[in-house]
């Protein structure tokens, strides 16, 4: 297979990926998203919160751009638990809650559309360069 048709397969699957994400922010209220079934349940919050955010942290990687993610940021979207969780137990993360939903989906839509156009601006002749850089960022944000 080209280079060509594996980072056209990858910039496909990333945009399948980051499309199951928005269609949750559209069809999901705030209360759902944010629904604790209970003790170490982890709640909808909780995996949209920590997959985008992990996400843009881990762009840096790739990049070398500072994620987006900043005090601004978190004040806007007043997440109950200001961290992705990463390190914590679910003990600690059980009770993640998103605040302000616009703003989420604005933050989420931010760091989706960084990496598309990370991703369209990849040159595929020189694709070899970037593959254990991109196997890095996977392996930080699909864990």
């Amino acid at each position: 297979m080209s280079n060509e048709l594996i980072l056209d397969s990858l910039r496909r699957r990333f945009r399948a990926l980051f499309s199951l994400y928005e269609e949750c922010m559209e069809t999901t209220s705030l209360d759902q998203i944010n629904h604790h079934l209970g003790e170490n349940v982890m709640p909808i919050a909780f995996s949209l919160f920590h997959y985008v955010n992990m996400h843009d942290a881990s762009f840096m990687m790739l990049s070398g751009q500072m994620f987006i993610a900043n005090d601004e940021w978190m004040e806007r979207i007043s997440p109950s638990i200001p961290d992705h969780g990463k390190h914590k137990t679910p003990g600690e993360m059980h009770l993640q809650q998103i605040g302000n939903k616009e703003a989420f989906t604005e933050y989420m839509n931010l760091v989706f559309g960084r990496t598309e156009a990370w991703l369209r601006d990849l040159d595929p002749a020189r694709s070899e360069e970037h593959t254990s850089e991109l196997q890095s960022h996977l392996n930080l944000v699909c864990r």
